[in-house]
């Protein structure tokens, strides 16, 4: 049971018990216990170490019913419970992420009391890495900020960002021989390391510049000046890591995201929207993998 989370996670219930954490005494402590309706998952805890849990009851619409099977989804040898207040328990990477700092990996559970004192836990934790491939600056760069945002509110798998940026100062800086640097807007503030122009602002003098660009950006200069500079490629489609799962963005794509694979790549000016589909994409295409490589193992 891979990265289950409670949703919600009013179906989780906490206990201070004096028994022992061990199945069979868990077993003969909670059979014939009275649970409240929504109740599906117990935590017990004694001692500073605690143990989960599943409980099934005799009737669902009652307030209240007997319980009438337990089974121990999470050993107390395999379970960690942390105090994170900032942190919303019903955001299931940011349970994931605490995990993943916390050593833990998919053979164990980790608990969390988190914002506004609710407890909800995330067990056998191993979400999807998935590299934000993005320029700076400016910082956070802008699809990266979105990505995290996106994780923040939609009904997600767990999913574990990992950055990835190309500096355009460190793309100027890496050609000390050109004259004037000119880059695509002035929004983010760039300098170059010698006099710098920006193609957004259509310098009226034509000067012998470093493009730090990419395919739009020499068709706009093209389009102004009717040439095509020496330029530094800066697109993350072009220059960025492709291995693993990736989620980039190029600006030759202006309305629609396009999935190939294990990479998703958005429009430059991509709307959380946009994010979110190409994280649900990715997030299935996944899912779909793992599957395909269950039945090859049967």
């Amino acid at each position: 049971m891979r990265n289950f989370v409670p949703t919600p996670y009013r179906q989780v219930s906490v206990q201070e018990v004096d028994v022992e954490l061990s199945e069979p005494a868990i077993r003969a402590y909670l059979l014939g216990k009275e649970a409240y309706r929504r109740t599906a998952y117990i935590v017990l805890r004694r001692d500073g170490r605690q143990a989960i849990a599943a409980v099934e009851k005799a009737a669902a619409q009652p307030l209240f019913s007997p319980i009438t099977q337990v089974s121990l989804l999470a050993p107390a040898e395999r379970c960690a419970w942390v105090a994170v207040p900032a942190l919303d328990v019903g955001n299931r990477s940011a349970l994931a992420a605490k995990a993943r700092s916390l050593g833990l990996g998919p053979s164990d559970t980790l608990i969390v009391e988190g914002r506004y004192g609710h407890v909800n836990f995330i067990h056998h934790p191993d979400p999807l890495v998935v590299r934000v491939v993005d320029v700076i600056p400016p910082e956070p760069p802008k699809l990266f900020d979105q990505a995290q945002r996106v994780l923040g509110f939609a009904d997600l798998p767990p999913i574990l960002l990992k950055p990835d940026f190309i500096d355009l100062r460190d793309l100027a800086m890496s050609h000390p021989e050109a004259q004037a640097y000119l880059f695509p807007c002035r929004a983010s503030g760039l300098q170059g390391p010698g006099p710098t122009f920006y193609l957004d602002r259509r310098p009226a003098q034509r000067q012998n510049w470093l493009l730090v660009g990419c395919e739009r950006s020499r068709q706009i200069h093209r389009h102004f000046y009717g040439d095509e500079p020496p330029s530094a490629e800066m697109c993350p489609r072009e220059i960025g890591h492709d291995d693993g799962w990736v989620l980039r963005k190029c600006c030759m794509l202006e309305t629609d995201i396009d999935v190939k694979g294990q990479i998703a790549t958005v429009p430059w000016g991509a709307d959380l929207a946009h994010v979110e589909s190409a994280l649900r994409t990715l997030t299935a295409e996944e899912e779909a993998k793992k599957r395909r490589e269950e039945v090859q193992l049967l």
